[in-house]
C-alpha cells in the first residue's frame, strides 16, 4: 500500500504544479541572460510530459467515487487513520513520516484523500476476489520461515560518548531516576532520544555484537552496566521479550489472506478499471 500511495502522491504533486500555472500564464517563471521562460512554455512542457497521466488519475478517482456512491460503499475516518498509522510506523514514526510528506510537497489531508480512494477501490473489488483455504495453506507452506517468530527483545538505550558519562548515568539510574528522562537529557542517539531511547523489538544479528549480547542476557526491566561499541557507550534497559516460536498456520491465516488479497487486487486492477470505465461516459478535452 505504501508504494501505491506514494506513486499517487507523486502524481498529485505534478498535477498541482500543472494546475498552478494553468490559470496564470502571462508572466515569466525564469530568465536566462534576460531571455524569459514563460509560464506558457512551462505549462506546455508539463502537460506534454505529465498531462495525460494526471488527467487519467483524476478520471479514475471520479469513477471510483461515483461507483462507491452507486454501490453504497464507504470508508470511515477510523479506517483512514488506521492506514495513516501503518504508513507512519513503516517510516519509523511521526517525525520521519512528516519529513517524507513535506519533501513530497503533499499535505496530510491530500494523503488521507488518496488513502480513501485506495480503500474504496479495495472494497469495490472485494466481491470478485476469492481466497481459498487451499491457496492460503499453499502460501503458508511455501513461506513458512516468514511466519516463524525468532527470539526478540524490546529495549531502550542511552548512548553517550565516554565511559565516565556512562557511569554517571548508571549511578543516576541506580538511585531511582527515570530512564526515559535521562535518555532525553544525555543520549546522543538523536533518532530515539526524545522517545526515551526506545529501540522497539529486534532480533539477533540486527545490533552491534556487544550491544546484542548484553541485551539478550538481561531480564525484563533490568538495566545493563555501560556497554562499549563502535558508536560509544550504551546503557541498555530491556522492556519486553518474545520467545522464539515455530510458524503456525492458524495464527498466520489472517495475514496470509490479506497478502493474497492485496496480490489479487494488484493483478486484477487494470482489467477491473477498464471494465468499470465502460459504464461511464468519459470525454477528455486536453490538447
Amino acid at each position: 500500500m505504501k508504494k501505491v500511495i506514494f506513486i499517487i502522491l507523486g502524481m498529485m504533486v505534478m498535477l498541482t504544479v500543472i494546475l498552478g500555472v494553468a490559470f496564470s500564464r502571462d508572466k515569466a517563471v525564469a530568465s536566462v541572460n534576460g531571455n524569459d521562460i514563460s509560464e506558457d512554455e512551462l505549462y506546455d512542457l508539463l502537460v506534454t510530459q505529465y498531462g495525460n497521466s494526471a488527467l487519467d488519475l483524476l478520471i479514475t478517482n471520479e469513477i471510483i467515487e461515483l461507483e462507491s456512491e452507486k454501490q453504497n460503499v464507504s470508508v470511515s475516518a477510523e479506517e483512514i487513520n488506521e492506514e495513516v498509522q501503518v504508513l507512519m510506523d513503516s517510516y519509523g514514526g511521526e517525525e520521519n513520516f512528516n519529513m517524507v510528506l513535506e519533501s513530497s510537497g503533499v499535505s496530510l489531508d491530500s494523503l488521507k484523500s488518496d488513502i480513501k480512494t485506495y480503500l474504496l477501490t479495495e472494497k469495490l473489488m472485494a466481491p470478485q476476489i476469492e481466497i481459498t483455504e487451499e491457496e492460503m495453506q499453499t502460501y503458508f507452506e511455501e513461506n513458512k520461515d516468514m511466519f516463524a517468530q525468532a527470539e526478540q527483545v524490546e529495549a531502550s538505550h542511552i548512548l553517550v560518548e565516554d565511559e565516565a558519562t556512562a557511569q554517571e548515568v548508571k549511578e543516576k539510574l541506580d538511585s531511582g531516576e527515570d530512564f526515559a528522562a535521562l535518555a532525553q537529557e544525555y543520549s546522543t542517539d538523536t533518532a530515539n532520544a526524545e522517545a526515551g531511547g526506545d529501540l522497539g523489538f529486534f532480533g539477533r544479528g540486527e545490533m552491534a555484537e556487544a550491544f546484542e549480547e548484553a541485551a539478550f542476557s538481561l531480564e525484563v526491566n533490568q538495566v545493563s552496566d555501560p556497554v562499549e561499541t563502535e558508536h560509544g557507550f550504551h546503557i541498555i534497559k530491556v522492556t519486553d521479550k518474545q520467545e522464539a516460536k515455530e510458524a503456525n498456520f492458524e495464527e498466520s491465516k489472517e495475514e496470509i489472506e490479506q497478502t493474497l488479497f492485496d496480490e489479487e487486487v494488484s493483478a486484477q486492477y487494470s482489467t477491473w478499471l477498464e471494465s468499470l470505465k465502460g459504464d461511464y461516459e468519459i470525454e477528455t478535452f486536453l490538447k
